[in-house]
């Protein structure tokens, strides 16, 4: 099951360096799961299949990814409940000029999770959208079942 995604843009003019680093000193960083490098390299492959720019992983990124995936398992539920709260935090500390994210959950491998992405016209737009950087979080509940945020970055 996959729900509707959320698309918002805005501008910043701060230093992108200087908050990236910034950022990135109050943060929790999971290390990189398996799952997690397969669904970005599916991602990246489709990408330059289609004569897209291939995106950047940044773990500004991956600890907001991370934080909300943590926030639908206590929950749930799959949402993009303080979407707006992420996206204000990417504009500040990265410098983002678009956010827009992709949840998902209970698919078991990073292909059933992207395909699913890709048959759903939202959620491919963001895929294929035009953007520099992004980063993903899969995280299991006690059950064993996957939660998925990926956040997409323009800077």
């Amino acid at each position: 099951m996959v729900l509707l995604i959320m698309f918002a843009t805005s501008c910043s003019s701060e230093s992108l360096d200087d908050n990236a680093n910034n950022a990135q000193a109050h943060l929790v960083v999971p290390e990189t799961k398996s799952i997690e490098v397969e669904i970005m390299e599916l991602i990246n492959d489709h990408r330059l299949s289609m004569g897209l720019n291939p995106l950047n992983n940044m773990n500004v990124i991956k600890a907001q990814a991370y934080s909300h995936t943590g926030y639908m398992i206590a929950q749930n539920n799959v949402s993009h409940d303080n979407f707006f709260q992420r996206k204000s935090y990417l504009v500040n500390n990265v410098g983002a000029n678009r956010v827009s994210e992709n949840v998902a959950y209970g698919y078991t491998s990073a292909q059933s999770v992207v395909n699913a992405w890709l048959n759903s016209d939202g959620h491919r737009e963001n895929i294929e959208g035009n953007y520099t950087d992004f980063d993903i979080s899969a995280e299991q509940n006690e059950e064993g079942r996957w939660y998925y945020t990926n956040i997409f970055v323009k800077k």
